[in-house]
């Protein structure tokens, strides 16, 4: 594990950036039950405790001018500790199919990466031993009929959308990523897995048929997130539905839920992802589950509510998360949502079963100091007065 010279303070603690970049995700992959991730966290701390020195990773050799990501905290909530299960940690990628680049910075193109996701498969990047950001012109596409798609940046790739593009799309009832059953809804696959990722500077304000997020967009199969971190997205500023400005989600096979593990949307001033609702997250008829998460400093703007109220645009719900449909579950396990507003409703979560059915599950998590908005059933979350709700050894102030 090597430690930089170069540090920083988030939430009162000192953090060595490349710490996180190589030790963070390497430590916590696998650990799967609070001995083991108990373990992993003390280790890193005490890499991240160790002086300067010589050896340590450098700057990002990338020009895009937008979000520094060696500036960003680390991924995940760091006083997260609940237990992950088995098929919500990292996916092993010992043996990728696909390397995007042969070793140099310079190889390591927005085209390599994009028909690297293109094929499928296990994918890996070989740019060079420091971190490095690769800046998109337009998104990478998931095709429905390859093999699953796990990406792993190994704590040292950034993916950017330079502030004018979404960064990756799966949709498995877009013809043009090729159809490959008659229920595109409701398949199994493909199932795509982002791991040791940072994503900034997606944009999907330029997206008109498939709206909303900014940095990623999934229709159908699986979907899962781990140790990865979302800075600066962006998606449509109104509408009243329109949302996730880093990541919007629909249909997942089965109603099984999104995983989001020890991953950071925002985390400090600066660094929040914008968007009509869902500053961080937004689904439709979508479960999530999500482990040791932070959720900071994001934002959902619009204006109206949802629906929108008459003469308005709509939308401004779901300051970090915007859960709308029927029968579906939100869960929150060891994660922290604090200081992200809205203008209308939920300024931490809108969680709204239409048919009254869903569940909300909140476990050793933390939700405090959210603003702006009205009709709160909790403090920061919107939901109906008869919402199932489980609370467990949590805070909600």
């Amino acid at each position: 594990m090597l430690c930089a010279d170069r540090a920083f303070i988030v939430g009162g603690r000192f953090w060595h950036k490349s710490c996180w970049l190589e030790g963070l995700p390497g430590i916590l992959e696998g650990a799967v039950n609070n001995l083991t991730k108990t373990v992993a966290l003390l280790s890193f701390i005490v890499c991240c405790s160790c002086g300067g020195g010589g050896g340590g990773v450098g700057e990002s050799l990338a020009t895009d001018p937008h979000t520094d990501p060696l500036n960003g905290p680390p991924a995940g909530n760091p006083a997260g500790h609940y237990p992950v299960p088995a098929e919500a940690v990292a996916e092993n990628v010992s043996s990728p199919d696909r390397l995007v680049g042969n070793g140099t910075p310079g190889s390591c193109t927005a085209a390599a990466f994009i028909q690297a996701v293109a094929q499928g498969g296990k994918i890996k990047f070989h740019c060079g031993p420091n971190p490095y950001t690769i800046t998109l012109d337009h998104p990478a596409k998931v095709f429905n009929d390859k093999p699953d798609v796990v990406i792993d940046g190994g704590g040292l790739i950034t993916l950017s959308g330079g502030g004018a593009t979404r960064i990756l799309y799966m949709n498995t009832c877009d013809p043009n990523q090729v159809w490959t059953t008659n229920h595109c809804q409701d398949q199994a696959q493909p199932r795509l897995t982002v791991q040791n990722l940072t994503f900034i500077d997606g944009n999907s304000k330029n997206e008109s048929e498939y709206d909303g997020g900014g940095a990623i967009w999934v229709r159908g199969g699986r979907f899962k997130v781990v140790n990865s971190r979302f800075f600066n997205n962006v998606c449509a500023d109104l509408g009243p539905d329109v949302g996730g400005a880093a990541i919007r989600v629909f249909s997942q096979y089965q109603g099984l839920p999104v995983y989001v593990v020890n991953s950071t949307f925002g985390g400090v001033e600066g660094y929040g992802n914008t968007g009509a609702n869902g500053g961080g997250i937004s689904s439709i008829g979508v479960s999530w589950a999500i482990y040791n998460s932070l959720f900071s400093h994001n934002r959902a703007i619009g204006n109206g509510g949802n629906p929108a109220q008459s003469g308005t645009p709509g939308g401004g719900s779901g300051g970090a998360i915007y859960n709308d449909g029927n029968t579906m579950t939100l869960a929150l396990y060891g994660t922290l949502i604090e200081n992200n507003q809205v203008n209308m409703h939920g300024s931490a979560i809108f969680f709204i079963t239409n048919d009254h059915t869903g569940t909300l599950h909140i476990e050793d998590s933390v939700i405090r100091q959210n603003s702006g908005g009205y009709w709160y059933e909790l403090p920061g979350i919107s939901m109906h007065s008869d919402t199932n709700r489980q609370i467990v050894n949590s805070t909600i102030q």
